[in-house]
């Protein structure tokens, strides 16, 4: 990531055993994060089949642990292209091999069983991986039966190389299903394999295969999608009149796409796993990506473990500038949440009013007010040498406040991390962003963004528009969500820890005062806001064990902080072992 800065402090250690037990100390933090980094992935959602009846149900555990950029079409394309040149090989031994590791993956599960499997291809790539699987099915004793959806008369060269393959394996050719033909009758009792439209889908499906794919959704057959959803696009949102095949599960090559993480696309999909097909590594490492998926292995690269003789002073001093009647218990939360995201010393500035309320609450974070005796802020007049500033928790919006916020970002050089009603002055008075320093971070929710930056269309809309908004302001917007997306630069940043708990009240001001901890302590900006973004979801994730997703609270999130650092150089849990 090349906006990544590192910072070092210089130590001046006199005494020999010390220096030696420093060096042993960081070499094997060192080694061990190392030998972290090249653990294979595991299994993004382990999913095991259960033996209760004769069409299977899944068991689904959290993806744990992966490294992954998300390509665009064109880069998946050119990975199999740069695959098949390096390795000296057909591209049909590519889909070969494609199709082959799903039949494994399958056959795992399965091991065998007699389910009525239903094979619908399509008549490009992803409907040659389909009948690649089908073969093997068939050469293995499954019962199968293919179809062949013929949407058009253009079928590309490795897909009939595929279906010659599966024909002189079989009696039972492909059935072919034009326009115009009866649908085939699916039972509930069927696993449905989708290799209808891969990724290049990019136009109107025709009404009669949305007919097919309207009998597959209400089959209640359990669907297995390869590599896509068919009907889903990879770059775009669903259309009015579209139909996308819901499947169960979403068994995808390479690397997760990005419709897998977005609020209009993502619940079509009840879970997905990564299949590693083996395209060219190199490429797929040095190829740069306009979007990159930031889970608990980026994280633990930007992580600086702390010297054994720190002291407070050496890792900053944040100050969270909000708080208004009836509105203190936002800045408590981003105050207190800045103290366990590891900043040194934490300072509140705050009207007069909520004093004693923020010292009852908090022992260990200072207070500074305005100079006013009033519910609002009417000043920001700090005499704090902060090393970060976040502001907008709980602040409100009343036009005494605002002119202090303008008067204030006129006075201020270094990032801020800006939030809540911070926001909502900003967008209300568009021109105080020329004052905001460069760097700064925005963490709205959807309705602050959409004041800020105005509406959009859905979501690939919302992301270009924001990703331009960030990039014409030079500034970090935190898109607050089921996976957090963050823009800077014009690259996305997709968070892969958090979960359904976090819709609270009080959430995004915890988000706040760690992303400002994280600042305050010497971290670069970016670093500041994907660690920041990370650990809060994380700890969530890990507080639901406790209290359930229904029952998580904002402030427990701020206590399982401390775990969620814990956790990054916690050891992998194995998956469950299968039974057989």
């Amino acid at each position: 990531m090349d906006w990544v800065k590192r910072y070092y402090i210089l130590l001046g250690i006199s005494n020999v055993y010390v220096i030696e037990l420093w060096l042993f100390l960081c070499l094997s933090v060192y080694a061990f994060a190392k030998a972290y980094r090249k653990q294979p992935p595991e299994s993004s959602k382990k999913v095991v089949f259960l033996q209760q009846r004769d069409r299977s149900d899944f068991l689904i555990y959290k993806r744990k642990n992966i490294s992954m950029k998300i390509y665009s079409r064109a880069q998946i394309y050119e990975a199999d292209k740069v695959t098949v040149e390096k390795e000296g090989i057909p591209s049909i031994n590519l889909m070969e091999r494609a199709g082959g590791y799903i039949y494994e993956w399958v056959n795992e599960r399965l091991k065998g069983g007699q389910v009525p499997i239903k094979v619908f291809c399509g008549i490009g790539n992803n409907g040659g991986d389909g009948m690649v699987l089908a073969r093997y099915l068939i050469e293995n004793n499954y019962n199968v039966t293919t179809y062949v959806v013929n949407y058009n008369n253009k079928r590309v060269p490795d897909f009939l190389g595929a279906y010659d393959r599966l024909k002189s394996a079989t009696k039972n050719w492909p059935i072919v299903i034009n326009e115009g033909d009866e649908l085939p009758a699916i039972s509930p009792q069927d696993i449905v394999v989708d290799a209808i439209f891969g990724i290049g889908l990019n136009r109107v499906v025709q009404d009669w295969v949305k007919a097919l794919f309207t009998a597959i959704n209400n089959s209640n057959a359990y669907v297995l999608s390869i590599d896509i959803p068919s009907g889903m696009y990879m770059d775009m949102a669903p259309q009015e009149g579209d139909v996308i095949i819901l499947p169960r599960f979403t068994l995808s090559f390479q690397a997760p796409k990005l419709p897998f993480f977005l609020p209009d696309t993502a619940p079509i999909m009840q879970a997905w796993d990564i299949l590693d097909i083996g395209l060219d590594p190199e490429y797929l490492a040095t190829t740069a990506t306009d979007v990159e998926l930031i889970g608990k292995q980026e994280v633990i690269q930007m992580y600086r473990s702390r010297p054994q003789f720190a002291h407070k002073g050496m890792f900053g001093h944040s100050l969270l500038i909000g708080g208004s009647y009836g509105k203190m218990g936002a800045i408590i939360l981003a105050s207190k949440a800045a103290m366990r995201a590891g900043s040194g010393m934490v300072t509140a500035y705050i009207p007069q009013i909520g004093v004693p309320i923020l010292q009852t609450a908090l022992p260990e974070v200072m207070t500074e007010t305005d100079n006013f005796n009033g519910k609002v802020f009417e000043e920001i007049d700090f005499q704090t040498k902060a090393n970060a500033i976040g502001i907008g928790p709980g602040m409100g919006t009343d036009s005494k406040t605002a002119k202090a916020m303008g008067d204030f970002l006129k006075t201020q050089k270094n990032p801020l991390v800006i939030d809540a009603d911070a926001i909502n002055i900003i967008a209300a008075i568009p021109e105080l962003l020329a004052d905001v320093p460069a760097l700064s971070i925005f963490t709205p929710h959807f309705g602050e963004l959409e004041r800020l930056i105005g509406k959009w269309e859905d979501d690939f809309d919302r992301l270009e528009k924001t990703a331009k908004f960030a990039k014409k302001h030079d500034i970090a917007i935190v898109m607050k969500g089921a996976h957090t997306i963050t823009t800077y630069d014009m690259k996305l940043y997709i968070n892969d820890s958090g979960n359904p708990g976090l819709a609270t009240a009080g959430s995004g001001d915890v988000l706040t005062g760690v992303i400002t901890g994280l600042l305050a302590q010497g971290y670069h900006p970016m670093e500041a806001a994907l660690m920041g973004v990370y650990f809060h979801g994380r700890a969530a994730d890990i507080a639901i064990n406790q209290y359930g997703i229904e029952g998580l609270i904002a402030s427990d999130v701020t206590e399982f902080l401390g775990r969620a650092y814990m956790d990054l150089f916690a050891k992998p849990e194995q998956p469950p072992q299968e039974e057989g």
